[in-house]
Parts: structure tokens; C-alpha cells; sequence
């Protein structure tokens, strides 16, 4: 059966339509991306402002004021401490992720979100009223573990809610979502720098507590999706929920497939053992795999510290700060673009279109960084064209990111994997997702003082890799029920040999509990 004909196959099997509940469910839900996106923009533009550096990071606003000497510009910036202060927040959310898979087993997607919110909530109060280091670091992890709750659940929630026509697009919201708060907290850097006595980062780091509240309100007003209910033992309430996401009442085939694979998923006692199985290997790589590449693409290393990178290269405080929010401006724009695309054109264009788009702006920053800046990164004046340009470029490659790997790295792991071992799975991708994003935010300012301009050929090389990747061993996945998602790794010429012993047992299985039903 080829995918064409999986996809005709499942047209008539699953009638559902795209329901103003769906929409309404969905969107709130993927709000959880704003407080992920938030921390990602705030924290560089914090980081680069001098009252906040004057008085928690003495030793590095001496160093960038010339007023203790640095053997090279690259390494204005280089201080472990201050890259903890980022970083920290990724390790509380490796941990939260992987407890949030019991939590998320057991009391439903729904209630993971609203312990996130709430974490993060308090997260940030404590930031913004920060009077020693500790306090920076200790609200820190409290937002990571915030972070890690909501990543792990609203992927999930979203893709079980959504009908599989659009399962691509409502789940991008989490990425829009995400690329909302980055740019609002790029904006807020560069106002709020301005104001307040120089205190203005007690206004950026406490105002993250906004979107929080309104994730937590809105989880509360939430259903849970019909997957987690019958997971629960709550049928009755599962089909009627189903009923009104779906809009008809014709929902008995795919009812019948969530029930089967409930019942195949309470057969799996330890889950983090089961995914470890052959015919698991796929899922469990991509699960690997993908949320590593991701982090890779050095696209982080823009949204943390695009700030000090500027700065470093020769802008102003004010200037770096502005530069920071007009690149933040392009990525939910471009990530609008792939939420009406990505079910049109499907996840493996995306992904290799994005790639090569990043990996040719990639090179070009790197011939403009070693010609103007060479190994010392002191250009003196820098020309307003130059300034344009470097800009310019930058906001192509976040383009590219944004309608590519962003959104499908959180899209593709949460729709591929199989219900018995889903929350094991994404708490994988989540936990991959922050160990990456914390090696990238603790020892970016290291690897830019050894690196300098070929820190940009270290992360092109690894887009080369992870294009070529997807290209070779990933099946195109849009229009394919969760339920259904396993046809899609039978026809795969290399994956399919992972599960050729699996293919009579489980087919047997399947039409004998249908047959029970």
C-alpha cells in the first residue's frame, strides 16, 4: 500500500472536519510556546545590558567597557558565570521534561500544562525582584521546570486534539507561539533599557509572568483530549469529547483506533524499556535525532545572545538591542507561512528547503565576519551599509529556521510516535531538546572567543549533516492519522526492515480487538 493510497484509505475512515473547538483547544494550548519564547529573547537582552551586568557580572562589564584589557574582542563576553545565568534554566527543564512523562501518563496532558504555567509563574516574580545571583538562578531553574512541563505536554495535546488534515498547521501554533514571545521579549529588551533608573531588566525578566498567567487560566478552561481519556478509563466522556472535536457523529472508526491502541499501550508496564524494542527504533531515533539537529542549526545562538553578538561585531548597546528585535520580527511571520504550507507541501520539503536556505546564509556571514572583523573582531567604525547587510542575512537564515526546523521540531517527534510509548518518547525529545539548547547557551560565548567568524561553519556543517538526514530516512508524514502512523514506516525502504517481524502480529492484534469493540 503506498502512502497515497493510506492517505485515500483514511479520507473515508475519518470523517471529522476543523471545528471552532479544535481551533479554540488548540491555540490556547499552544500559548505555552509564548513562555518558552519569551525566556529565549529576554535572556541575551538582559545579558547585554550594562546596569544588569554592572551589578550581578562586574568582571564582564569591566572587560566589555575596555576597563580591565581582553586579549581579543571575540572574548569580551567569555564568562562560564554569566552563561550559567542563561543556561541553568535548561538543565531544570531536562528534568522536569522526563518527570513530566508519569505525570502526563497519569493525570492527562492537561494537567502538565497547568503545573508548567504555575512553575513559571514563580519563576519569573523571582527573577524580577533578583537582589543577589542566587536569586537570578534559583528563579532560573523554577522556569525551566515550568518550560519542561509545557513542552513535554502541549506538543502532544495539540497533535491528539487536531483532525489529521490539519494536525500540521494547528501544531505550528506552538512554534508561533514561541517566535510571538521571542519578539515581544526583543522589543520589551529595548524599551525597558531605556527607562527605569537603569532597572529596566526587572521589567523584562517579572513581565514573563504574564504570559505564564494566561497559559495556566487558559489550561484550566480546557478538555482533555480524547487519547488521555480513554488512556484513564473514561470512555464515555472520551467519545463525547471526540464527537465535539470532530464535528459528526461518525467518529465510531476512529474511536474504535484510540481504544485499541489504549488497550495496546496498558499492556506496556515500563514504557522507557519498550521504546528500546526494534520495532521502536525509528521512533526512538527521530526521537533522538531531530530536537539534536535543531539546536545545531546555531539558530539559538541568534536568539540568546544576538545582543552580544552584535556588540561584539561593532554595534552600539542601543543598536544591538534594536538589530535583536527587527530579526525577531521575522520569525513568526515565516512561521505563518509554514502553518498554511506544511500540510500542502508536507514535512520533508520544509525541512530540506530550510536547510539549504540556512546553510547558504551560513556561509555568507562567515566570508562577511572573517573579511571586516578577521581574528580580532575590531573593524573600528562599522559602515551603515555593512550593519544593513549583516542584518540583512541573518534575517533570511532565521527565515529559513522558522518555517523549517523550528516548528517541525517539535511538530514531526509528536506525531510519530505510538501511544503505549508517546510520553516516554517526547520527554526524550524534550530532554535531548534542553541538554542541546544548554550546551549551545553555556559555552556559545566560549566557542565564539576559540571559534570566532568559523563558529558559523561549525553549526553549517552540522545543517549538511541533518539535511542530508531527513532526506535519506525520514517518510513524509502529513495527511496520517496517529493512529495509521505506523503504515508509514512499513513502506519505508530502510525503516520497514525494523518492523517486518512486527507486521502479522500486529495486524492480528488489531482486527481481534476491533472485532471485541
Amino acid at each position: 500500500m503506498t502512502q497515497e493510497s493510506i492517505i485515500q484509505d483514511v479520507h473515508s475512515k475519518y470523517p471529522g472536519k476543523l471545528t471552532f473547538r479544535v481551533i479554540v483547544t488548540c491555540v490556547m494550548a499552544a500559548s505555552g510556546g509564548l513562555i518558552f519564547g519569551y525566556d529565549h529573547g529576554v535572556s541575551g537582552g538582559v545579558t547585554s545590558m550594562d546596569s544588569f551586568l554592572k551589578r550581578f557580572f562586574p568582571s564582564v562589564y569591566e572587560q566589555e567597557h575596555n576597563l580591565k584589557p581582553s586579549s581579543n574582542q571575540y572574548c569580551k563576553f567569555n564568562s562560564q558565570i554569566l552563561t550559567l545565568f542563561t543556561s541553568s534554566l535548561y538543565i531544570s527543564a531536562l528534568i522536569a521534561g522526563l518527570a513530566a512523562s508519569s505525570i502526563t501518563r497519569a493525570l492527562g496532558r492537561r494537567t502538565t500544562m497547568i503545573l508548567g504555567g504555575m512553575f513559571f509563574v514563580s519563576g519569573a516574580l523571582l527573577n524580577g525582584l533578583a537582589m543577589d545571583i542566587w536569586m537570578l538562578i534559583a528563579g532560573r531553574l523554577l522556569l525551566g521546570f515550568g518550560i519542561g512541563c509545557a513542552n513535554q505536554s502541549v506538543p502532544i495535546y495539540v497533535s491528539e486534539m487536531a483532525p489529521y488534515k490539519y494536525r500540521g498547521g494547528l501544531n505550528m501554533c506552538f512554534q508561533l507561539s514561541i517566535t510571538i514571545g521571542i519578539f515581544s521579549a526583543n522589543l520589551f529588551n529595548y524599551y525597558f533599557s531605556k527607562i527605569w533608573n537603569g532597572e529596566g531588566w526587572r521589567l523584562s525578566l517579572g513581565l514573563g509572568a504574564v504570559p505564564a498567567v494566561i497559559f495556566v487560566v487558559g489550561s484550566f478552561c480546557l478538555p482533555d483530549s480524547p487519547n488521555s481519556l480513554v488512556a484513564r478509563g473514561h470512555h464515555d466522556e472520551a467519545r463525547k469529547e471526540l464527537v465535539k472535536i470532530r464535528g459528526t457523529d461518525d467518529v465510531d472508526n476512529e474511536f474504535r483506533d484510540i481504544i485499541a491502541a489504549s488497550e495496546a499501550s496498558d499492556k506496556v508496564k515500563h514504557p522507557w524499556k519498550t521504546l528500546l524494542e526494534r520495532k521502536y527504533r525509528p521512533q526512538l531515533c527521530f526521537a533522538i535525532l531531530i530536537p539534536f539537529f535543531q539546536q545545531f542549526t546555531g539558530l539559538n545562538v541568534i536568539t540568546f545572545y544576538a545582543p552580544i553578538l552584535f556588540r561584539t561585531i561593532g554595534f552600539g548597546s542601543q543598536a544591538s538591542l534594536m538589530s535583536a528585535a527587527i530579526i525577531g520580527s521575522f520569525k513568526p511571520i515565516s512561521t505563518l507561512v509554514s502553518i498554511f504550507v506544511v500540510d500542502k507541501f508536507g514535512r520533508r520539503a520544509l525541512f530540506l528547503e530550510g536547510g539549504a536556505q540556512m546553510l547558504i546564509c551560513q556561509i555568507i556571514m562567515t566570508i562577511a565576519i572573517a573579511v571586516t572583523f578577521g581574528t580580532d573582531g575590531n573593524p573600528g567604525h562599522l559602515p551603515k551599509w555593512y550593519a544593513i547587510t549583516i542584518v540583512g542575512v541573518i534575517c533570511v537564515y532565521v527565515s529559513g529556521f522558522a518555517w523549517s526546523w523550528g516548528p517541525l521540531g517539535w511538530l514531526v517527534p509528536s506525531e510519530i510516535f505510538p501511544l503505549e510509548i508517546r510520553s516516554a518518547c517526547q520527554s526524550i525529545t524534550v530532554g535531548v531538546n534542553m541538554t542541546s539548547t544548554f550546551f549551545i547557551a553555556q559555552f556559545f560565548t566560549e566557542m565564539l572567543c576559540h571559534f570566532k567568524f568559523g563558529l558559523f561553519i561549525f553549526f553549517g556543517c552540522f545543517v549538511v549533516i541533518m539535511t542530508t538526514f531527513i532526506y535519506k530516512f525520514l517518510p513524509e508524514t502529513k495527511g496520517i492519522p496517529l493512529e495509521e502512523m505506523h503504515m508509514v514506516w512499513r513502506q519505508h525502504p530502510y525503516w520497514g526492515k525494523f518492523l517486518e517481524s512486527e507486521n502479522d502480529k500486529i495486524q492480528t492484534s488489531k482486527t481481534e480487538t476491533k472485532a471485541s469493540i
